[in-house]
């Protein structure tokens, strides 16, 4: 008796250490995958730059090619590393007992040796962080000066965006945390209600970015000759380079956005990324369509616009990205066609109350990005449980959606111009006409042209 006593004692000891094994085992497994994941997509966002790159070099003349390329690099560099110093610190460094603004921990990435998490999760959220700065450099391309877009660049990467961050994405800030006390206790909400709901950044990211170059373009002031009836042509230089550009950005999204799930170990995260790279995939091909057929039968000059069907199509990105986990692919069409309608209408206004926006990034990031945070609010069935709580189901989800747009809005504006207008004051902005005249490539790059081939010299 007591031999089967000590066997099934050692038997027992085996299973429990088995069941051990296989816990550890699937733990570690569903790290790595969710690692990959994150890497993966972290990349994908990454490579959104070269597209930004291809847009805005394509976008501005040909004289300033080089120097916009320039600013772009510097971006991507100067955003990690103030991502990394505060910008972090600031997004997600929450305390144990953390407040509802700002948060304030792990700068330099400290404490990431503890839960060595944070190193994927601080890669992939500082390229969204590059992205949201980079909208900035194409709104005030061809006059700005390098010194001052340096320092606004910093301001953005280090308190703009992260404070922003900080509200809707950390979990402890004033649009989204968990309620400790009353009947909501243990569920996700906001100050006003239900918690702020922006999956991949529509308002977050794009708005924030479209709302500080919206600021940066008024600010710097037009372009020399803009809108003095010259004649003088600031049309694109390189429009296959926009076109290539849009596609890079276009496949840089699907690191966006189903990134966004930011797991990747069961099949209930599989399924929303499907659903998200589906939705991801309508939206842009509906609005760039509607773009491209507006201009081409409505608006001025009523022919086929190239550059302004790739806006259309990013605008349809823009829309989607707050709602992407959340809709219904009809749903997705709608909120794409109403996309490109407010890329449409904002960029007309731009022109008619004449602000210089190259690239009009406020119309693709900021209105639309707007529109996308306010879609959230409208649509979404709640009986699908995958986060709607639209007004047309019955649900309260806009009254936060304001809310948030307002905030993040205000919040940006109010810091782009505290920086923005004593750096044109003390003449760290705007570069002289003569400068802008000559262009940027020739009068501070080497080498001096962005192209060697010595037919292009008339090209402005």
């Amino acid at each position: 008796m007591a031999v089967n006593d000590a066997a099934f004692a050692a038997a027992v000891a085996r299973i429990s250490a088995l069941e051990t094994s296989l816990e550890a085992a699937k733990s570690n497994y569903s790290e790595c995958l969710d690692t990959i994941w994150m890497l993966l997509a972290a990349l994908l966002v990454f490579f959104m730059h070269a597209g930004f790159s291809l847009l805005e070099a394509g976008s501005v003349r040909f004289k300033n090619a080089q120097n916009i390329l320039a600013k772009n690099l510097l971006t991507i560099s100067l955003g990690f590393l103030s991502w990394y110093s505060f910008g972090w610190a600031f997004a997600y460094g929450a305390s144990d007992d953390p407040g509802r603004f700002a948060g304030h921990t792990q700068m330099f990435l400290d404490g990431a040796w503890d839960d060595k998490t944070i190193f994927r999760q601080w890669f992939f959220q500082g390229a969204f962080c590059a992205t949201a700065a980079t909208i900035v450099s194409g709104a005030m391309a061809e006059r700005t000066q390098l010194k001052g877009f340096i320092i606004f660049t910093i301001i953005v990467t280090t308190v703009i965006y992260p404070v922003v961050v900080y509200w809707g994405w950390s979990g402890n800030g004033m649009l989204l945390y968990t309620a400790k006390t009353g009947e909501k206790a243990g569920e996700s909400v906001s100050f006003v209600g239900p918690a702020y709901a922006d999956f991949a950044g529509s308002g977050i990211v794009h708005m924030v970015g479209g709302v500080a170059a919206l600021c940066g373009a008024i600010v710097v002031g037009p372009r020399k000759g803009r809108w003095d009836g010259t004649g003088e042509s600031f049309a694109p230089h390189q429009v296959p380079f926009c076109v290539l550009g849009t596609f890079c950005l276009w496949f840089g999204w699907y690191g966006f956005n189903p990134g966004s799930t930011l797991a990747m170990n069961t099949k209930e995260s599989a399924y929303a990324a499907g659903l998200v790279a589906v939705n991801t995939t309508l939206a842009p091909c509906v609005a760039g369509l509607l773009v491209f057929g507006l201009r081409a039968f409505v608006f001025p000059p009523k022919q086929l616009d190239v550059p302004g069907f790739c806006n259309g199509i990013l605008a349809g990105l823009v829309s989607i990205t707050a709602g992407c986990a959340i809709m219904k692919p009809w749903e997705t069409v709608i909120i794409g066609l109403i996309g490109g309608l407010v890329y449409q209408t904002a960029s007309s206004v731009m022109q008619l109350i004449k602000v210089d926006d190259v690239v009009d990034a406020f119309a693709v990031h900021g209105a639309t990005g707007l529109w996308g945070v306010l879609a959230v609010g409208l649509f979404g069935d709640p009986d699908h449980k995958n986060g709607g709580n639209g007004l047309f189901y019955g649900g309260d989800q806009l009254k936060t959606q304001l809310m948030g747009v307002i905030l993040m809005a205000a919040w940006t504006a109010l810091l782009s111009l505290i920086i923005l207008v004593p750096l044109k004051v003390v003449g760290f902005l705007r570069l002289s006409d003569d400068f802008q005249h000559k262009g940027a490539d020739a009068v501070e790059h080497s080498p001096p042209k962005a192209y060697t081939n010595q037919a292009t010299e008339g090209i402005l």
